[in-house]
């Protein structure tokens, strides 16, 4: 009976039809700092950041922060406002809002650009301490943090400043970026519960995956269809953008479900339908401790952490080190110092996976072992983790899946709404607004 009953919500709650008709494109103005690794391990976070300054007009943009694992730094988000300067005459004679250039210059700061260790933070960063000065301005409304890569920063900055966590609202595109950044997100999950935030983990997903594929929305059409020959932005999203020797043209923008969450929707209603999807209540969050090496009998739910607390045994030498070789990631080991060394490890399939400890301690060099992770079922959604009142995930519901990632139809759904507006703010950087329509504040 109680899975019927889930069945039957889930399947309701997508079918009813949907309303996203507040946000930012309909006045609402929201403060927001974008923390992303552009320049890192992927190509989309630039096709983000072309689709966010098009949007600049109607956000108040405080912070651009660098966060990456990877090469990525600072200097790739000012070579994309260096584009954006290039259309810029043409944007503002659409509003007199969008911020020149030299002032989105001068909100862009360098953030990590490392790994947190054990504990989760290191040392305070430029973008860091600008989390933190946003934060506290005397501005009544919350802060929206949108992380696209390592959440190092937000970790960083409210070890710093505990008393900013009221202010924040964090949209985390979980995923792979969790992968990179365990330590980190297990210091936000264990020393601030009461964070808001949406660790969407695969619910992104539905911006490339699902919805209406035909015609001029299909990944490979919309960029010659929409964005070549749309000025300076137009032309580096469709053929400037490089990334491992090549040059990437289809359509991705795998970190944008963060904005257009603010565009259309309500972000302070998580549960109700928006173009950056739908979210529920978390269920306590996934992760377990072993102090042994695992074995493909031992089940971690997907995207959860993994921690390893492994004996260095005898003949560890004076400086013991190690780490846990495991798909395309090598994990350095933490020392306790109380003879152990330990891993954390986020799983972001459902598969086995299979690693391999390299050290010097005879005791560990060359053991391996495995681990087997799993979809959660629906039910989890009806048990939220009271200890994390404002933290929202992905809705484990079959009906509102792409495949195996939960909750991309929530946002898949509005595939034609977004894309065609998006395609709209790309043909300002074409030309100027014409004079019958002009407004100076024009959203």
């Amino acid at each position: 009976m109680r899975q019927l009953l889930l069945g039957f919500l889930a399947v309701a709650s997508f079918s009813i039809p949907a309303s996203a008709d507040q946000g930012a494109l309909a006045g609402v103005r929201h403060r927001v700092i974008v923390s992303t690794d552009i320049g890192g391990t992927d190509f989309d976070d630039f096709q983000s950041m072309v689709h966010v300054l098009l949007y600049a007009d109607v956000l108040d943009l405080e912070g651009l922060i660098s966060s990456p694992y990877g090469p990525g730094r600072k200097g790739h988000i000012l070579s994309v406002i260096d584009h954006y300067a290039t259309d810029f005459p043409k944007l503002r004679t659409w509003s007199d809002r969008y911020p020149t250039p030299e002032a989105l210059r001068a909100i862009t700061q360098q953030g990590e650009t490392e790994v947190a260790p054990y504990c989760g933070y290191r040392q305070p960063t430029e973008g860091s301490a600008w989390i933190v000065q946003c934060a506290r301005r005397d501005d009544p409304r919350p802060l929206h943090v949108l992380i696209w890569g390592g959440i190092e920063d937000l970790a960083q900055a409210l070890h710093d400043a505990p008393d900013i966590l009221p202010k924040l609202r964090v949209h985390f595109i979980g995923g792979p970026n969790k992968k990179w950044s365990p330590d980190a997100y297990h210091y936000l999950a264990t020393h601030h519960r009461d964070l808001w935030i949406i660790e969407s983990n695969s619910t992104y997903r539905g911006w490339f995956l699902g919805g209406d594929q035909a015609g001029d929305l299909a990944a490979d059409a919309f960029v010659p269809a929409h964005a070549t020959g749309r000025g300076a932005l137009g032309d580096f999203f469709a053929h400037g953008i490089r990334f491992e020797e090549r040059t990437r043209t289809a359509l991705k923008m795998g970190d944008t479900p963060t904005v257009s969450w603010l565009l259309r929707g309500d972000p302070g209603l998580p549960f109700q339908p928006g173009w950056g999807g739908r979210y529920v209540r978390a269920w306590t969050r996934p992760y377990a401790r072993f102090d042994r090496l695992t074995t493909s009998d031992d089940r971690l739910e997907i995207f959860g952490i993994l921690e390893l607390v492994l004996p260095l045994g005898d003949g560890a030498p004076s400086t013991p080190e190690a780490h846990m070789l495991i798909e395309n990631q090598s994990l350095l080991g933490h020392l306790d110092g109380d003879g152990h060394v330990r891993f954390r490890f986020c799983a972001k399939d459902p598969k086995t996976y299979r690693y391999t400890i390299r050290s010097n301690a005879p005791a560990l060099d060359g053991r391996s072992g495995e681990l087997t992770t799993y979809l959660p079922s629906g039910e989890v959604a009806f048990a939220p983790d009271p200890a994390l009142p404002h933290w929202w995930t992905d809705d484990p519901s079959p009906a509102v899946a792409e495949g195996p990632h939960h909750g991309a139809r929530t946002v898949s759904q509005w595939r034609e709404e977004f894309l065609h507006d998006f395609a709209a703010r790309l043909e300002r950087c074409r030309m100027a607004t014409p004079e019958s329509t002009f407004s100076p504040s024009h959203p």
